[in-house]
């Protein structure tokens, strides 16, 4: 089902938000699965959003995501930088209700983009996201009769070939055995909270971190703090939580790691305890990172939260009710549509020429723009007596009409 929305549509409000451009439910033939698209907005009729894979992903979900893509693109969008070669594009987002360990798991994938080719083909850039990886996209892309999962933003482009190539360079580079591609997004999330202790004056050796998730997101941010001089107490991956109050030698631990961030239990020191999965959550440590699943904390919960900031490196991982709560005791969270949105954003400023392949300009151009993002929705936050999350959908709906009025609605 497609469900346009009107040409002269009013301005978004977060409190109101229009339907989405595009909503759809795919169902695999062969194994009855679903898949599900949707397109929440287009720029310059275009729209970016990873595609995800994990088991009960719903359409209502997948929906919640595409709108947080739209903000996250339009927080990147600056009316005052003529320098800037990427513009901003819409927000999309790909779901399939699929276990990605599932043997079948693969060929619903393939047969998922091929239903979706002719959106991938015209308005929607897609990547890696929860459950699969860059390589896993890009080999079912080509299978599935795709150029490639972001071909729709090619017409875009200045230089498609040198362009492409920029990008290809910038996925081969590898920091200490990590790629590139895997570590500017938890640079991005590092920066934000570095940004946050900063503003409040807190010292980065009096600082303790709790990281849910060892994957691509919590990984990397894991180092980057631990690299910063935090303490790393708690690690948490499906198989529970590993903790140590005098702090984990992440680096370990990250080479100990499987694709799926799993740690092997062989890596682990004396001193490092292996706790249930949950106890991630009530550690001692002043930033609590989500880097997992949505919907992590509830308003049950939180209140055995004691942290005194929660920085969503994962996507929509505490509910509304236990933000509100969460805000009645004091703790703060950054929310993700800021603090994770260094991926997406790197994935454009490399293809459209504003950093080249180099891990240093990467990491430099992410924490600029991370920090100045972080400072501008805190000061607004406090000058309108709002949480984070507040303030950051003020400048979304300050910046959406400007970027409507520019570029239209649909190009």
């Amino acid at each position: 089902m497609t469900t346009p929305t009107s040409p002269t549509a009013p301005t978004v409000s977060p409190a109101a938000p229009p339907a989405p451009l595009i909503s759809l439910t795919w169902t695999d033939h062969v194994t009855g699965r679903q898949g599900h698209l949707v397109v929440d907005r287009l720029v310059r009729g275009v729209s970016s959003g990873g595609l995800r894979m994990r088991p009960g992903c719903t359409l209502d979900e997948v929906a919640g995501l595409a709108r947080g893509m739209t903000m996250k693109e339009a927080l990147h969008f600056d009316a005052d930088d003529a320098q800037a070669r990427y513009i901003p594009l819409g927000g999309a987002k790909g779901g399939i209700d699929c276990d990605p360990r599932d043997p079948e798991a693969y060929g619903v994938l393939v047969r998922y983009l091929r239903a979706v080719r002719p959106y991938i083909e015209n308005v929607w850039t897609t990547g890696e996201d929860l459950g699969l990886t860059q390589d896993i996209v890009d080999r079912a892309a080509a299978e599935a009769g795709l150029v490639s999962s972001i071909q729709a933003v090619y017409p875009l482009l200045d230089d498609e070939t040198a362009a492409r190539q920029r990008l290809a360079d910038a996925f081969a580079v590898e920091v200490d055995g990590i790629g590139l591609d895997e570590l500017v997004g938890g640079c991005g999330v590092a920066e934000s909270a570095l940004a946050a202790l900063d503003r409040a004056g807190v010292a980065y050796t009096e600082a303790r971190v709790s990281v849910q998730g060892l994957g691509t997101m919590g990984g990397a941010t894991a180092r980057f703090l631990a690299r910063a001089g935090l303490k790393v107490v708690a690690v948490a991956d499906v198989k529970g939580t590993i903790a140590n109050p005098a702090g984990l030698d992440v680096e370990t631990l990250l080479a100990g790691r499987d694709a799926y961030g799993t740690v092997d239990r062989g890596a682990l020191r004396d001193g490092d305890q292996e706790l249930p999965a949950d106890a991630w959550l009530t550690q001692e440590a002043e930033v609590l990172v989500p880097a997992a699943v949505s919907y992590a904390v509830d308003a049950t919960n939180q209140a055995r939260i004691s942290a005194r900031w929660i920085v969503e490196a994962a996507n929509m991982p505490v509910l509304p009710e236990a933000e509100a709560l969460l805000a009645e005791r004091g703790i703060t969270v950054l929310p993700d549509v800021v603090v994770n949105s260094g991926t997406n954003a790197w994935w454009w400023w490399t293809l459209f020429g504003d950093i080249g392949a180099d891990a240093e300009e990467a990491f430099s151009h992410t924490r600029r723009s991370m920090r100045a993002l972080i400072g501008r929705m805190l000061a607004r936050a406090e000058a309108d007596g709002s949480t984070p999350r507040a303030a950051a959908h003020a400048l979304v709906a300050e910046r959406l009409p400007v970027m409507a009025e520019r570029f239209g609605w649909y190009r």
